[in-house]
């Protein structure tokens, strides 16, 4: 109470002395950024304002801390944004607007729509990658889920079974590996665990690693198939199923175990994620998969190259021509990884380039597995065809079924169909 007392002193000297006779919101805040409600409410009380008549709302502070002067009942009134709000800067050019009621309250709420946050570089920064994580997530799961479609489809579908969709079966098992194990990464690592630098999170990084590599050699298998196929004219049946698998599986094996090698003696630290500076051991798996993009691109140029032959030596417009071809190429940039091209271009200071280049990134990076299992799975006419004669099946074995149930339904007594018989002609 004497804390009260002395606080509405101070403020009657303080009004007194600038000849202020009534309660402003200019005042209010020059006096204290910390008022009671109890204050506030005797300041009401006591003070009577020169220019408010009737019923009036009082003099009030929202919970965002804006003040509200007193005024009349049904007026609008206008206040400019605050200037802070949860730390972030606001735009206080922009006004927010409260109405006073007909019964001398206050609206509820304010209308703060047209304040707006200033956001630093900092925050930028920070939103933006928000923004990328989200998309990562997105892309990661939509990936996970269809490429699991696709797993199950080739596994089922023993008809189809083929070298070219055995290559393709295993690429897609490549992917969910990669998939389950980055999302291993991002539900297990945080701060901490980078700075413990336990040995499960260094096998969980090598793990994904190992799988992102064989990623890249798979795709070297695609690539190497379609260009014996296709440029090399080879007939595709002196190629075996284990050359493609000793180069999916088996060549990155190595690869990671002289990657692990290398952190553990020249930068063990942080779960083995990232890199010290004058320090290249990352290089040792990011190479070959940089190798393997080299040798896609030559092959991809080659097969269209092919392509392009065929189709001028075909009896089709010009016009046509090219949007095959085009086609092909748009079909074969994500089976032979061309995309992952993309990943080491350096985007520059630029901010603009820098946010494209985030984005960009993360969605084709996310996606990557679905515009496979799209592609060579649910656009194969093989798998299509195959599931369409296993969809005809089912029907006509349920269809069959259905027939004999009602076969077996149907009264065997000559006496009763006959009266059903009658019933239903006299029905008519």
């Amino acid at each position: 109470m004497c804390r009260i007392l002395a606080q509405v002193l101070t403020i009657w000297i303080t009004l007194i002395s600038a000849a202020a006779a009534d309660l402003t919101c200019d005042a209010l805040l020059l006096l204290s950024t910390n008022i009671s409600a109890r204050v506030l409410a005797l300041w009401n009380q006591t003070i009577t304002p020169t220019n408010v008549t009737g019923v009036f709302c009082n003099t009030s502070i929202d919970g965002i801390g804006t003040c509200w002067p007193r005024s009349s009942a049904g007026e609008v009134v206008s206040r400019p944004c605050p200037e802070f709000l949860y730390g972030v800067r606001y735009n206080t050019s922009n006004n927010v607007y409260r109405e006073c009621l007909a019964n001398g309250s206050w609206a509820m709420k304010g209308n703060y729509s047209q304040c707006h946050p200033i956001l630093s570089e900092e925050n930028k920064r920070k939103l933006h990658y928000h923004i990328a994580v989200i998309i990562n997530y997105l892309g990661h799961c939509i990936s996970l889920g269809a490429l699991l479609v696709a797993f199950i489809l080739f596994m089922r579908l023993r008809s189809i079974r083929c070298l070219r969709n055995i290559i393709h079966w295993n690429l897609i098992t490549a992917f969910i590996l990669r998939n389950a194990t980055w999302f291993v990464v991002q539900l297990t690592m945080n701060p901490e665990v980078h700075e413990s630098n336990v040995i499960w999170c260094r096998l969980v990084t090598a793990a994904y690693n190992y799988f992102h590599v064989t990623n890249f050699f798979w795709m070297f298998g695609e690539g190497c198939y379609l260009h014996t196929a296709i440029v090399l004219t080879y007939s595709t049946d002196k190629l075996r199923k284990w050359m493609f698998i000793c180069i999916g599986w088996c060549i990155p094996f190595p690869i990671i175990v002289a990657w692990a090698i290398g952190k553990l003696y020249y930068d063990n630290e942080k779960c083995w994620f990232g890199k010290r500076a004058g320090v290249y051991t990352d290089y040792i798996y990011q190479g070959p998969m940089i190798l393997v993009l080299l040798i896609n691109f030559i092959f991809l140029f080659n097969i269209v190259r092919i392509l392009m032959t065929k189709l001028r030596a075909s009896t089709t417009s010009e016009t046509i021509q090219y949007r095959k071809a085009v086609k092909a190429t748009l079909v074969l940039l994500p089976l032979l990884g061309i995309t992952y091209m993309l990943f080491f271009v350096n985007p520059g200071e630029d901010e603009i380039s820098q946010i494209v280049f985030i984005y960009f990134n993360s969605f084709l990076e996310s996606f990557q597995g679905f515009f496979v299992s799209v592609f060579y799975c649910f656009l194969n006419s093989e798998v299509r065809s195959a599931v369409r004669k296993r969809w005809h099946r089912w029907q006509d074995k349920h269809s069959i079924r259905a027939r004999v149930a009602r076969a077996m339904s149907i009264p065997t007594s000559p006496t009763r169909v006959s009266f059903h018989s009658i019933k239903q002609s006299s029905a008519v």
